[in-house]
């Protein structure tokens, strides 16, 4: 099981992700090599990426992950947002490239009032002018909560995008648990289920990062508010057997969760304690 957690680049870049992580006891990562907040990036060759790459792989960590900026929304239907998406996207996939790593994870977007087929068809376009076909890494469409305009909620409109793009080969899948439980897909009752689904819709190879996340509304609410594990809807049990699921062996499995609990709940999933965390 590759279990690990969103971390921080404060200060060192990736040496502090890799330090922060071993203090978890995790065996992958989740980073943003840049603000949500916008403005510029710091530069990626100040992320000391020989250093941490050597400390990860004493501490047996493997297939970090990128998570691309929120600002990116290749589905608006305004230019200034669009081209401001395609020119991050781009820049990301060289920084990420420097760092070694083989994901990007990146939300559809949101199409704000011109509907889901136009959408769709602007996300395709975003990243149909970004990919050259001869990329390293996969660029992971996540799977939505089905709140407000977002795109991507249901797994037929992720395949949609797929369909639309040239270099198809580039592109892969993040499913997040608390987004496709809000959104509609039991994966508590029937995780087997949605499988077989994922799989006839967008085929299980495509399937490359999982976020693990409880729900703090209830099935179906398609609203996007993260809990911690056994602290919310899906539930404890349930979240244990999607983590140790045969298909979702080998994947990283990155935490999202609040109130920094990342290494009570690593060790409860991983069966080294039988605590539920506490929220605060």
């Amino acid at each position: 099981m590759l279990l690990g957690a969103n971390v921080s680049i404060a200060k060192t870049g990736l040496l502090h992700a890799v330090e922060e992580s071993i203090s978890y006891r995790a065996n992958t990562y989740m980073i943003y090599t840049r603000s949500n907040r916008g403005g510029n990036a710091r530069p990626i060759e100040d992320f000391h990426r020989d250093e941490a790459n050597e400390l990860a792989t004493q501490h047996g960590i493997v297939d970090p992950v990128v998570h691309l900026s929120y600002l990116v929304n290749l589905a608006s239907p305004k230019p200034e947002t669009f081209n401001y998406g395609v020119m991050i996207l781009q820049e990301e996939i060289i920084r990420v490239s420097y760092l070694g790593f083989r994901y990007i994870v990146m939300h559809p977007g949101s199409h704000v009032g011109s509907g889901e087929k136009e959408g769709i068809r602007r996300i395709a376009q975003g990243l149909n002018e970004v990919l050259q076909g001869d990329e390293k890494l996969w660029i992971c469409l996540e799977t939505m909560a089905g709140d407000g305009s977002k795109v991507g909620n249901q797994l037929e409109e992720i395949a949609q995008i797929i369909s639309l793009v040239r270099y198809q080969d580039r592109l892969a899948v993040c499913m997040d648990t608390c987004h496709n439980y809000s959104a509609g897909y039991d994966i508590v009752q029937d995780f087997d289920g949605f499988l077989t689904q994922f799989d006839k819709v967008i085929g299980l190879e495509r399937l490359k990062v999982a976020h693990i996340n409880d729900s703090k509304t209830p099935f179906g609410s398609h609203k996007d508010r993260h809990e911690n594990i056994g602290r919310g809807s899906l539930g404890f049990e349930a979240i244990h057997r999607i983590v140790n699921h045969p298909v979702m062996q080998n994947i990283p499995l990155i935490l999202e969760t609040p109130g920094g609990l990342y290494r009570e709940e690593i060790a409860l999933l991983r069966g080294e304690t039988d605590l539920l965390p506490i929220t605060h």
